[in-house]
């Protein structure tokens, strides 16, 4: 709906956030994600000719965005390498005994020194759907991970 109501990025950008906040309150937060596109849509406009740029540096200085959406857009968007450490990223690299800790960029940094920069943006998502589906935060399916041998939980290393 929301790129119905605004198919441009100066559409969005000249939209008060009040109509933006109207689409946008379903997904929660709805303010402050209202108030965040409007200013990103002007920043990209006034600073960035209307492209969204490819340094981490530039993204992370965009209204709303954070390390995680920045690694997606690197990854998904530039093909970048990028490492997308979410719940699940952290959660299960923990297990793996890939990363240590919770703290998202930290983990972000021990991945990054292990992962093949070319994987990196894969391997993440992989793991995103593997916490979804295999191994969950409350009901983990041990019985039928192909990770379980290798992973602290199961084997109670």
């Amino acid at each position: 709906e929301l790129c119905t109501r605004y198919p441009t990025l100066e559409a969005l950008a000249g939209a008060e956030a009040e109509a933006i906040e109207a689409v946008v309150k379903p997904c929660g937060l709805g303010r402050s994600k209202a108030r965040d596109l409007a200013a990103m849509s002007r920043m990209l406009i006034d600073e960035y000719g209307g492209q969204v740029p490819q340094a981490m540096e530039d993204l992370l200085r965009l209204p709303g965005v954070g390390r995680k959406s920045a690694n997606l857009i690197r990854g998904d968007i530039f093909h970048l390498p990028a490492v997308v450490a979410d719940t699940h990223c952290i959660r299960i690299s923990n297990k793996l005994g890939l990363a240590h800790g919770k703290e998202p960029e930290k983990v972000e940094k021990q991945l990054r020194e292990i992962l093949p920069p070319e994987e990196s943006s894969d391997f993440c998502h992989r793991i995103v759907l593997h916490g979804r589906a295999v191994c969950t935060a409350r009901n983990p399916q041990c019985g039928r991970c192909t990770l379980a041998p290798y992973c602290a939980s199961f084997t109670g290393a």
